[in-house]
């Protein structure tokens, strides 16, 4: 019997799903577990695998196109089979089909209509209009950090067409349209909401002014706006054929420059000669933080320091018996505005609504790491295995967290939430700010499966190469700043967490043991907890058997 294969929900905020490839083809034999399809989310695109055998009688969703969660997307079943009864279920997909093209006959004749009275509101065909994609489940806002495609120029299904900055990532943005791109609506460095107009797409030689003009008068989305703004006097002379003095992509030998589109941007605007900078980015890559790192006066500096340094010899007797000039000071008053990304953004937004509406307090507890900082070299002394302190640290959270699973806990304003699970999030520093990576069910994993899972996540993170799927679903949050130097420090929660714990470094300091007053190491460890679903006592108690754990590595192997 043929089974219907629906558009499945792939992620929680999912609600639509685009086929990006067909690894079978129509009249191709399937088996359970055999790829069907790479499916396109609001988050990531992920394999999708058959669940029945049989042959792919039927494609609902072509490549390229995209569909609600339920619709139908496949038909599997004996070969030969009649499945039009599936295909026509409710309303079959030929009569909608039929209805489609009786709509775009109607469509053309009003369009005809309207062009002779020189009126039109509709969108000419094969015009495709590109919003601001919602790159993360949080994101509202999107800014442009590069076009990788300027007004003019062809386009292709797959080709990318910006990097776009949500509040987690800078990613890259991809077309599903073939074309020409008539019109940018966002420039670069421009932002603007989930929705609005981004770019539009279609014929050499289209109208774009009527387009727009449809858009405004509803004949399109009427989400969309055109912020497109004027070129600057700079821009006109650029166009008329004026060339800059930064070559950006050759060294003075001829050699290519690999680097970023915005470190490009970056360095024209800033008269920076790239082939003077060693990227900091995977494989040499000159990457955002190499401009803003980039300081002409060091070079100088190095330069001259040669020349002077002789003269310098001679002079210092004769300044010696000089008497001290009175320095008065010379300059001007400065300050540079630098535009919040929109990764700030979202951190200032969500870190204002837990301070408000969480009510924090804070425990300490100070932890003798001598047992643990022995029992880490003993372990790093195996062949390929390399631990941190901050692993045992997680690793003893999440052991602590399956004794007192009060802790582990959401408020919500009908019912408390208990999570029978334990997923760690591990906050990173990234360039532009914070991001907290998940290592999921986090008590089920051996240290060094920690260690190469936070490794791992926390280099994607810094690269922007992390999926938003991966800093989703947090129980407890750790926050280390030790390896900074601090000794203790507090955090705010990251909700919908209860708590989140602060690590700070350890010492080395005088303590009392047996009586007597030895060298120890010692580690202060900071827990902000929600008072609304952790009292004190609960706090107190997780403290205490998480610092057993950490002064007894022994126990965690157990």
């Amino acid at each position: 019997m043929a089974e219907v294969v629906n558009m499945p929900r792939l992620s929680d905020t999912m609600e639509e799903g685009v086929v990006a490839k067909w690894l079978k083809q129509k009249g191709d034999k399937v088996e359970e577990g055999d790829i069907l399809a790479e499916i396109e989310t609001d988050k990531a695109t992920m394999e999708f695998e058959s669940f029945h055998d049989g042959v792919l009688l039927h494609i609902g969703i072509e490549e390229g196109e995209g569909a609600p969660v339920d619709s139908l997307l496949a038909i599997i079943g004996e070969e030969g089979e009649d499945i039009s009864d599936l295909i026509n279920g409710g309303a079959s997909s030929e009569d909608k089909k039929e209805e489609d093209s009786k709509d775009e006959k109607d469509d053309e004749s009003t369009s005809e209509e309207e062009d002779v009275n020189s009126e039109t509101n509709e969108i000419p065909d094969g015009v495709e209009v590109v919003t601001m994609p919602r790159l993360s489940d949080t994101m509202e806002e999107g800014t442009v950090a590069s076009w990788m495609k300027k007004e003019g120029e062809e386009v292709q299904e797959g080709d990318i067409l910006a990097e776009i900055e949500t509040d987690k990532a800078t990613m890259e943005f991809e077309s599903f349209h073939d074309g020409v791109l008539l019109h940018v609506g966002i420039e670069e460095g421009g932002s603007a909401p989930v929705d609005e107009l981004l770019a539009i797409i279609g014929p050499k030689g289209t109208d774009v002014d009527a387009v727009l003009k449809s858009l405004k008068s509803g004949g399109g989305s009427s989400a969309v706006k055109s912020t497109k703004k004027e070129k600057t006097p700079k821009e006109e002379s650029s166009d008329k054929g004026e060339t800059t003095t930064t070559d950006s992509s050759t060294t003075s030998s001829g050699g290519r420059i690999f680097a970023s589109p915005l470190a490009k941007k970056m360095a024209e605007e800033k008269g920076i000669d790239l082939s003077k900078l060693s990227g900091s980015g995977e494989n040499g890559r000159i990457v955002k933080k190499d401009i803003e790192s980039y300081s002409p006066a060091k070079e100088e500096a190095k330069e001259e320091s040669t020349s002077t340094s002789s003269s310098s010899a001679s002079e210092s007797k004769v300044e010696s018996s000089q008497p001290a000039a009175t320095y008065e000071p010379v300059g001007e008053e400065q300050f540079e505005e630098v535009k919040n990304s929109q990764m700030r953004k979202t951190i200032a937004k969500r870190l204002l609504e837990s301070k408000n509406n969480a009510p924090h307090y804070y425990l300490n507890i100070e932890v003798n790491m001598d047992h643990a900082m022995a029992s880490r070299k003993q372990i790093n002394e195996m062949p390929e295995v390399k631990i941190s302190f901050n692993d045992l640290v997680i690793k003893a959270s999440a052991m602590a967290l399956r004794k007192h699973p009060q802790v582990n806990t959401q408020w919500k304003d009908e019912a408390m939430r208990y999570a029978k699970h334990i997923h760690i999030g591990v906050a990173v520093a990234v360039e532009e700010g914070l991001v907290v990576p998940v290592l999921k069910f986090a008590d089920q994993q051996t240290l060094t499966q920690i260690g190469g899972n936070v490794k791992s996540l926390a280099g994607k993170a810094r690269n922007k190469k992390i999926q938003p799927s991966e800093m989703e679903g947090s129980t407890f949050t750790v926050s280390n700043l030790g390896m900074y130097g601090i000794t203790d420090f507090t955090s705010i929660i990251n909700q919908p967490n209860s708590c989140i714990l602060s690590v700070g470094a350890i010492v080395q300091k005088p303590v009392v043991r047996d009586g007597e007053i030895v060298v120890g190491h010692t580690m202060k460890l900071t827990l902000a907890c929600d008072h609304r679903t952790v009292d004190g006592a609960t706090g107190a108690e997780f403290l205490q058997t998480l610092k057993t754990y950490l002064e007894n590595p022994v126990t965690m192997l157990a």
